[in-house]
């Protein structure tokens, strides 16, 4: 069985950088997706004569070095093509109600296009040991 997902997209917002009690380092992104709108089944044109889009934003979470990466070389609208898994959560919110959540774990980012200035210029593509 397999568990893979890989995406191409813009970083939607500046990463977030957190640390756990544990000293485990976290770095969170959002990365934005497209795809041709439908109407009817059919793609449409836009008021400006595009083809209209429909956009999804994904949770990305990065973890210990490649998270540090992430964090010291993307910013938001960078290109990136993310390679991970589906991670799926369960909790009960303060009022008792069940809540869930769906984000991609990472195990490698690539830089499509250029980030924070002076950044990735010879910067690898970074994988999670």
């Amino acid at each position: 069985m397999t568990n893979l997902v890989i995406l191409v997209g813009r970083i939607a917002r500046d990463p977030e950088t957190r640390t756990t009690g544990g000293g485990t380092g976290i770095t969170s992104i959002s990365v934005a997706t497209d795809r041709p709108a439908r109407k009817e089944g059919k793609t449409y044109k836009d008021e400006n004569g595009y083809t209209a889009k429909d956009s999804e934003f994904h949770r990305i979470t990065c973890f210990n070095g490649l998270g540090q990466n992430v964090a010291k070389y993307c910013t938001k609208g960078q290109l990136v093509t993310v390679e991970g898994r589906i991670h799926y959560t369960q909790w009960e919110d303060q009022s008792g109600a069940k809540r869930y959540g769906c984000e991609i774990i990472a195990d490698k980012v690539d830089f499509l296009s250029k980030g924070r200035q002076g950044g990735n210029e010879g910067a690898p593509d970074i994988e999670e040991d």
